[in-house]
């Protein structure tokens, strides 16, 4: 195991903590277009295949730069040409690789995607070396973690990992944002204590809660039940539909419609959602002016 990031470079003391620390998945998306989705045991053609950067972790990470935030990448490839590719895209987009660990002990991780003309996706992924970030590696990069203004994870990476990172966050005083995705119905009650905003999408809604999540009346009624187990702030995507929001001292769900557009491809919609209450988190002076100024009471 290795970390990627340059020990020879030195920040002023004032710009050495990332504002923004992210703790999850890297994938390599292999992504082809096609027309309409195949069925099951069916063979198609499709017009476009592309190799692209992907992970929810990742995603996360590169939407917070680009958005101005200092951060930094806490996550593990594989000692391969995709995990090289992933360390070099994460540079360009000015993240600090410095734990971003490579193992010869598994491959990156990697996403098959199809991609149909309405936007709709089938994805199938495999986690490889994501599934090797441990603690020993959290220990690494607690530094970071605990000087840092805002943490993202999700569960891309080992719940075990996930759950010790918002441990590590939380009693530092950061802001933690946890976005339950892949969604596992028997969570840790840990993870909802421990978030600061829960950010998930009506599906995973339903699992972590049992309860049909159609419409943003019964976004309301799952973001209750959320609250009660201990999340401070509860958001839930509702794709064309918006969101819908709750919090311990606002306990009266808010849905936010959003306008309608065409999608061209949903496949990280519901994940780059919280970057942007984390956005808010870290630029306090743009409330007052910003579309999402009507998070700020559950913030």
């Amino acid at each position: 195991m290795a970390a990627a990031g340059d020990p020879g470079r030195q920040w002023p003391e004032e710009e050495e903590a990332a504002a923004v620390v992210v703790v999850g998945s890297c994938m390599t998306d292999l992504v082809s277009l096609t027309s309409r989705l195949p069925k099951s045991g069916e063979t198609i053609h499709g017009h476009k295949f592309f190799i692209g950067f992907g992970g929810k972790g990742a995603n996360q990470c590169v939407q917070a730069a680009r958005l101005g935030a200092k951060t930094s990448m806490v996550c593990k490839v594989g000692k391969d040409s995709f995990g090289n590719d992933y360390i070099e895209n994460l540079k360009q987009n000015d993240i600090s690789t410095e734990f971003t660990y490579q193992t010869k002990d598994a491959a990156t991780g990697a996403a098959s995607i199809i991609v149909d003309n309405e936007g709709q996706n089938i994805i199938v992924i495999v986690a490889g070396a994501n599934l090797l970030l441990n603690t020993e590696d959290l220990r690494e990069a607690a530094n970071a973690i605990s000087r840092a203004k805002v943490m993202i994870c999700q569960l891309e990476v080992t719940p075990a990992t996930s759950l010790e990172a918002l441990t590590m966050a939380h009693s530092n005083g950061v802001k933690t944002l946890f976005n339950p995705a892949p969604a596992i119905a028997d969570l840790d009650p840990r993870f909802y204590t421990l978030s600061d905003v829960f950010c998930c999408n009506e599906t995973e809604a339903e699992i972590l809660t049992g309860l049909t999540v159609g419409s943003p009346a019964d976004a309301g009624k799952a973001a209750l039940v959320l609250v009660e187990r201990g999340c401070q702030v509860v958001i839930i995507t509702l794709g064309a539909d918006g969101c819908v929001m709750l919090s311990q001292t606002q306990p009266v769900p808010k849905h936010i419609p959003t306008e309608k557009v065409k999608a061209v491809d949903t496949t990280a919609g519901s994940l780059l959602f919280p970057v942007d209450p984390c956005h808010l988190c870290y630029y306090t002076e743009v409330f007052s002016r910003s579309l999402w100024s009507v998070t700020l009471p559950f913030l």
